[in-house]
């Protein structure tokens, strides 16, 4: 092994929660802070809050209710639904008893669901609404073991008479009762749990094959957590936006472990589509998005100036300039000569300020992007304006944490330096390794993976090619698997590539190829809103996405983008030769419900690559069309047959002196 680096634990801040349990934690903030909001949620267009001490007796109801059902120690929960206080409430009311939550990624099909909640060996279920329910239902007619299903929104349920369902307000009545009877049943079952138990099970999204269930404990979680908040000074009165899906392990530690330990309010939005509107009306303090939401933002921002009148325009691309070329230096407290600061005063006040308003970033103290690779201009976009942005890197296996960017030392090619308490070294052959607090206990019911990912002494492997430079700071290549050559031997790092891609805002998503290939050929999905836009401001007509993507014009500005990261990639001796000679515009979007992406929208390469195999081998031929007929799942799960003649376009490339010759 090589390039070992290390980090100290950082010492818990003052204020934090006391216990070692989130049960614990919650009866010592409604102690030491009862009246002081803990969550909140809009509904009707109007923002209702618990206080501390609310939540406790909810949690308290709940708890007993679900002990009265029969619900016990060691039993598994499944929850699904959008971010709703009583369902982060439900977690710690299982965690009361010395049950498992195990959170489902609310957009998943029964027959996806079906997996995890077998494979859970889940008896409970706390269900959003009647949409979720009838997903249980239907799993439940083949895993009989699945024996409550409970409801949060009663909507559309009142004829459904199973005695095995009940709505949320029943539950919590049986445990008011239950409570009454057993007066100190719940306050013995709080003190019962330890750091030790196991406190949750998140399932991996599956990019390379059926999910894992990654079980950690209120140890991993709540130390993590409380370094978290030292490291970042995160305080009680931060505001947070949860709105990522509650499967996933980035929103259960900054939604609900980091509110628990520091006592800050958290707020759920109204809807999924209502998001970016609550975004604005709240003004968090503490933001995290994956690059995608950060990719979607700053395209609508692209959309709204392409829509503005010339001199808002020409104003917006002038200032960007002056932010481009000092923003980032300001925002780090590095010196700019006075000139330029002046000039980027008058861009806060004309340009930059408004901006961060209307996308709700005016009151951003920190905000944090992860999950995949952000693209570098994308990153330097937001800072350049005066947004917080830091990278972290981190899994569920690490329960979120590996590196941080600390304040000062903010690059877009880096993830940062190891976290507190995290040791970092990168094994012979590249792979990234790690071990620290956060460690995953081990993946459920699979002693096979568990061994082949965390070895005897604690290190974890994290499939991810990268290294540390000699400022301690982490790069991250690509993932490890995905990391190949071409045949001239040049690096071949596609989510490098991609990533470039889909900084444009016309581009939603990119599939690069090259590995041990003569060049790198290129799928790409235009991203519907930006083009549409465009279509729109130019009359022109389309009816369906496939129409658009085929539009001469369309395929002119795709093009102009390739040789765009072209003109980039040639400036780069490790990656110049990796510039996309070929690519085509793909006759679909790549979808979830289709698997060509996972839930968390990471492209499963593999599956696309098989899928698509016959494109793929025309990237690599003289053809310069191919014809394709994909099945696809419509939004009200229909399926149906896309048929269409796809155009390989030809892109320029940079610093070559003879251009590659095709195969047959």
């Amino acid at each position: 092994m090589s390039g070992a680096s290390s980090a100290a634990g950082a010492e818990a801040a003052p204020g934090l929660g006391v216990g070692d349990t989130f049960p614990k934690l919650l009866l010592d903030m409604a102690k030491r802070r009862g009246d002081r909001p803990a969550i909140r949620e809009k509904e009707y267009g109007i923002w209702q809050s618990w206080t501390w001490g609310e939540v406790a007796q909810e949690v308290r109801a709940l708890a007993c209710g679900l002990a009265a059902i029969g619900l016990k120690r060691g039993d598994k929960i499944a929850i699904i639904g959008d971010n709703r206080p009583r369902l982060y409430w439900t977690m710690t009311a299982a965690q009361v008893l010395g049950a498992v939550p195990v959170p489902l990624y609310q957009d998943s099909v029964a027959t996806e669901l079906s997996f995890v909640v077998e494979h859970a060996e889940a008896r409970f279920v706390l269900a959003e609404d009647q949409e979720q329910v009838d997903k249980m239902l239907s799993i439940r007619e083949s895993y009989p073991k699945l024996e409550q299903i409970i409801y949060d929104n009663p909507r559309g349920l009142r004829n459904y008479t199973q005695e095995f369902v009940h709505s949320f307000e029943d539950v919590q009545a049986l445990g008011r009762d239950y409570d009454a009877a057993h007066p100190g049943f719940f306050d013995t079952a709080v003190a019962a749990g330890g750091g030790g138990d196991t406190a949750i099970i998140l399932y991996t999204s599956g990019t390379t094959g059926q999910p894992k269930g990654v079980v950690l404990s209120f140890d991993n979680l709540i130390k993590t957590a409380a370094n978290g908040i030292a490291f970042d000074s995160l305080r009680a009165e931060e505001e947070v936006l949860a709105y990522l899906p509650m499967a996933w392990v980035g929103d259960h530690l900054f939604s609900y472990g980091q509110s628990y330990v520091a006592g800050f309010c958290v707020s759920c939005p109204e809807s999924s589509d209502t998001v970016l509107l609550d975004l604005r009306e709240l003004g968090p303090t503490y933001f995290f998005a994956p690059p995608r939401i950060f990719e979607n933002i700053l395209t609508t921002v692209t959309i709204r100036m392409e829509d503005a009148g010339g001199l808002k325009r020409r104003m917006f691309k002038y200032f960007m300039k002056i932010a481009k070329s000092c923003g980032t230096r300001i925002l780090d407290g590095k010196p700019v000569p006075l000139g330029e600061r002046l000039l980027y005063a008058l861009g806060d006040i004309l340009i930059f300020a408004p901006l961060r308003n209307t996308l709700g970033f005016s009151r951003i103290r920190l905000a944090y992007t992860a999950g995949e690779a952000i693209g570098p201009d994308i990153f330097d976009f937001y800072r350049s304006i005066g947004v917080n942005l830091k990278q972290l890197y981190g899994s569920t296996e690490a329960s979120v944490y590996i590196t941080l960017q600390p304040d000062g030392e903010i690059l877009p090619d880096t993830v940062g330096c190891p976290a507190p308490g995290v040791e970092i070294k990168v094994a012979e052959d590249g792979e990234v390794m790690f071990r620290g607090p956060g460690v995953f206990v081990e993946y459920f019911k699979n002693p096979e993976e568990t061994a082949a990912t965390k070895t005897a002494d604690g290190w974890v492997h994290t499939g991810d090619a990268g290294f540390l430079d000699d400022n301690g700071h982490l790069r991250i290549i690509d993932r490890a698997k995905d990391v190949g050559h071409l045949n001239d031997g040049g690096l071949f790092a596609p989510k490098y590539i991609e990533n470039k891609l889909k900084f444009f805002p016309d581009i939603k998503e990119a599939v690069a190829y090259g590995h041990e290939r003569d060049y790198c050929a290129a799928f790409i999905n235009i991203d519907l809103e930006a083009v549409g836009s465009w279509a729109e401001r130019n009359n022109v007509a389309y009816a369906s996405y496939q129409e658009l993507a085929e539009n001469p014009d369309v395929m002119k500005t795709i093009q102009s983008h390739v040789e765009a990261v072209n003109r980039d990639l040639s400036q780069d001796p490790r990656l110049a030769s990796s510039q996309i000679n070929r690519f085509l515009v793909l006759h679909k979007e790549l979808d979830p419900d289709d698997g060509e992406l996972t839930r968390t929208r990471k492209v499963r390469r593999g599956f696309v690559a098989d899928k698509y195999e016959s494109l793929v081998e025309a990237l690599y031929s003289s053809k310069d069309q191919v014809h394709v007929e994909t099945e696809m799942t419509f939004e009200d799960g229909r399926k149906g047959t896309v048929k269409a003649d796809l155009r390989i376009i030809e892109a320029r490339t940079f610093g070559q002196t003879e251009p590659l010759k095709m195969a047959g």
